[in-house]
């Protein structure tokens, strides 16, 4: 598979997207086209071995900041690893695009290039949170702070495809987070989510009903939709404790000489623990209902991270979710208020 990776993207580039690469060439044998300043990639490359044929620089002078607005960066950064990667892979150089840079940049990039799949209004922002069971699939986290019941729908039915192609659900439950589980409950957002999914149900949809905040952990659900706002305060939630709690552990195993011995015996669960906690493990959010998938990563990822991105890219892409979403589009997006 052929990943474009924008190597200027991120707190620490271009050093942790180089880095990343080399780790993704070597350990799953991936084709990786690093897009940026040439004489910056080059510089970290040089510092690697690796098969030489694996890793190709595409050049793009324009560095795209933090702190720059997806507007401007539309109308002048137009040589931006950005938008040179994005277009490689709309004209098929490549099969998925990772970035670490500015969110509302690979965005607007992204979808201003390659452009939305028929009927979808808004792209979304996905994550991948652990639960008691495995894994729990939460949209939107971010791309839409304000949204419409149709737009949550829209998620739900690109989160049943990611989930079941991906994450290998075989019917994946879906549910929608408000403040209880009863149909009468929530805010006129997802009292109408609530109805259109309802009527989803009817084709097919597993739609299990309302998810409270709980449902998130504790493995009832597959795919939770929400807006984008709600979304990323969850999300960014759930990062912070994830820290918190592996702090704690650490300092309370530290205390005392006798649990310092425990911790020993306890290594491996420890370390199971640490791994199922760790956001580097699932490297990049996707972002669905593009023609084309897009994986965006944390600003602050390592290499590991960046790694598990490209990982993550390519089974977005080797399971052709975008069309699998065009299909259940064409199943369940003809719906009375839809």
């Amino acid at each position: 598979m052929r990943v474009i990776l924008d190597a200027m993207g991120g707190d620490n580039a271009p050093y942790v997207p180089v880095l990343g690469a080399v780790q993704a060439v070597k350990e799953f044998g991936y084709k990786v086209f690093l897009v940026g300043r040439e004489e910056a990639i080059k510089k970290e490359l040089d510092k690697y071995s690796f098969p030489v044929s694996s890793i190709e620089i595409v050049n793009a002078e324009d560095v795209v900041s933090m702190e720059d607005q997806p507007s401007e960066i539309l109308k002048k950064k137009r040589n931006s690893s950005l938008h040179v990667g994005a277009k490689l892979l709309k004209s098929g150089e490549g099969d998925v695009f990772v970035s670490a840079g500015n969110t509302g940049a690979v965005m607007a990039v992204s979808l201003f290039t390659l452009g939305r799949i028929k009927g979808i209004d808004r792209p979304a922002i996905s994550a991948i949170l652990p639960n008691l069971k495995s894994q729990t699939f939460l949209l939107d986290v971010g791309a839409n702070v304000d949204c419409k019941p149709v737009h949550l729908f829209q998620f739900a039915i690109m989160g049943e495809a990611y989930a079941r192609y991906v994450l290998k659900e075989e019917n994946p439950r879906i549910g929608l987070l408000s403040i209880g589980e009863e149909d009468t409950k929530g805010n006129e957002l997802t009292k109408g989510t609530f109805k259109l999914l309802a009527k989803a149900r009817e084709k097919g949809l597993n739609f299990v009903g309302n998810a409270e905040g709980r449902d998130i952990y504790n493995g009832n659900f597959d795919v939770i939709v929400c807006d984008g706002f709600v979304g990323n305060v969850c999300l960014k939630l759930s990062e912070s404790v994830a820290k918190i709690l592996a702090k704690i552990l650490k300092e309370e195993i530290e205390k005392h000489f006798i649990s310092r011995l425990g911790a020993l015996t306890l290594l491996p669960a420890i370390k199971g623990f640490k791994k199922r906690i760790d956001y580097a493990e699932w490297g990049g959010a996707p972002l669905l209902g593009l023609k084309k998938p897009v994986i965006i990563a944390h600003g602050s990822s390592n290499a590991k991270a960046i790694k598990n991105a490209l990982r993550v890219g390519v089974e977005f892409a080797e399971t052709k979710v975008v069309e699998h979403i065009e299909e259940n589009m064409e199943k369940y997006g003809k719906i009375d208020g839809n």
